[in-house]
Formats: structure tokens, C-alpha cells, sequence
């Protein structure tokens, strides 16, 4: 589910941003009668719109969901390195490796199209922006807002995020075993 986001640290939505804080009451009363809720996150620095209908609402293809698991995912995991005053930034190569790691039959590698679209979607939903013009290039540097947070609504994501990390770390160590091979090993 996407929604166009209002970012505090995006130049072009600043002022957007700094309105809708001073008259948050009125925005929020306004959107209510329109069915609509005003999802405010000032720590973030974030202003989303979720429908109370279920309405509205973008369908994400497969690689385009599996690509915003992606960027949530490095997000929270560069989130955890930096102050809250730094942008999350990360190279075209994480988003390469992650997605490899997780081992997709279907479409193994993301092939240069398929990079671009899924940029190009997310930019348009302030989820993320390039800084480098050729997205393409493996040191292509993307900067991923707070907003992919609200991207993918799920108070049950952290344990989806712990359960795919800890898959994810067994692959790179080797691939993973079953169980009964795990507890022969202990």
C-alpha cells in the first residue's frame, strides 16, 4: 500500500511539511470527513495518508513488494548505525546483494530495468531518491526516507525482519541446514 508522503528532510516537501504541522487539527479533521487518516510521525519527520475504506491504495507486482521489503530492510539496518539526523543512504550493491540472498527463482538477478522502474516508482511515493543520475551503476548511492516505514504498515514486522535476517545470515554462512542437522551440531 503507498500513498504519497510528505517528507520534513525532502527540499521540494519541507514547507508542505512544516504547514501541515502548524494546522495539523484542520488536516486532520479535513481528511477524516474525506475517509481518510493523517498519520503524523514529527520524530520521523513524515506525513502519510491511510484510507479508513481500504480505498485508494496502489497494488504492488511481486519484485516491486519484494523491493520495498528490500529498501524497509536496509533501512532499519543502516538506521541502527547512524545518529537520527543522518540520511539513510545505501549503494545499488546492497540492494543487489540482498536481493540475491534471497534466492528468488523466478527472476534471479535484478537486471537493469527492473532497477530503474522500481527507483522510479518509489521516488514518485517520496520513499526514496537517487543522488548519482545512473542508478544502474553498482556505486549508485540512494537515499531511503523515513517514509518507507510507512510504505509497510505491520506492527508485525520486526519479527518478519528478524526472522529473513537470521535466513539470510545462514545463507551467507554457508547455506542453510535443516533441523536435524542442527541438532546433531549441538
Amino acid at each position: 500500500m503507498l500513498y504519497y508522503n510528505i517528507i520534513k528532510k525532502k527540499e521540494d516537501t519541507r514547507i508542505d511539511y512544516i504547514f501541515i504541522i502548524q494546522n495539523k487539527d484542520l488536516f486532520i479533521e479535513y481528511f477524516d470527513l474525506l475517509g481518510y487518516k493523517l498519520k503524523i510521525n514529527e520524530m520521523q519527520g513524515v506525513v502519510a495518508l491511510t484510507s479508513t475504506n481500504g480505498t485508494g491504495r496502489l497494488r504492488l507486482k511481486k519484485i516491486e513488494s519484494i523491493f520495498l521489503l528490500i529498501l524497509r530492510l536496509l533501512y532499519i539496518e543502516k538506521r541502527k548505525e547512524l545518529s537520527l539526523n543522518d540520511e539513510v543512504v545505501v549503494l545499488i550493491d546492497e540492494i543487489h546483494l540482498k536481493y540475491i540472498m534471497l534466492k528468488i527463482e523466478a527472476k534471479s538477478n535484478l537486471d537493469k530495468s527492473m532497477l530503474r522502474d522500481n527507483i522510479r516508482l518509489f521516488k514518485k511515493y517520496n520513499i526514496v531518491t537517487n543522488l548519482d543520475s545512473d542508478v544502474t551503476l553498482s556505486d549508485a548511492r540512494i537515499r531511503i526516507y523515513p517514509s518507507v516505514l510507512f510504505a509497510v504498515p505491520n506492527d508485525n514486522l520486526t519479527v518478519i525482519y528478524d526472522a529473513i535476517n537470521d535466513k539470510l545470515n545462514k545463507y551467507v554462512n554457508g547455506g542453510e541446514q535443516n533441523d536435524d542437522e542442527e541438532a546433531m551440531q549441538d
